[in-house]
């Protein structure tokens, strides 16, 4: 197996572990709560595209274990700029689920 396809692979299966089926709420936690997933969900893309060019072949030597493990490091990254403020569209987010809640109720 090349180490793109193991990349690719590892990128696939940390990517669909979190996947959950969703489910309609009125409640604003759980609905902040997704909100804030998302949120960290688009981050971590963003911050994907960003590292995309960067090799791994540096003064430390990362190789393909840096490249495997990046995923996992950017999907934390996310997470933790989301809890921290993220860029303000877990607020928005949740009011868009609810109104659309309430609509469709």
């Amino acid at each position: 197996m090349s180490a793109d396809a193991a990349i690719a692979g590892a990128t696939t299966l940390a990517q669909s572990a979190a996947v959950q089926t969703p489910h309609a709420t009125t409640n604003a936690a759980a609905a902040k709560k997704a909100a804030k997933q998302f949120e960290g969900v688009m981050i971590s893309q963003m911050l994907g595209s960003m590292f995309e060019g960067i090799s791994t072949d540096g003064p430390f030597g990362g190789g393909q274990g840096e490249a495997m493990f990046r995923s996992l490091m950017l999907d934390e990254y996310g997470k933790q700029i989301s809890n921290q403020g993220g860029f303000g569209l877990s607020d928005a987010i949740t009011k868009s689920l609810l109104k659309h809640q309430e609509h469709a109720q």
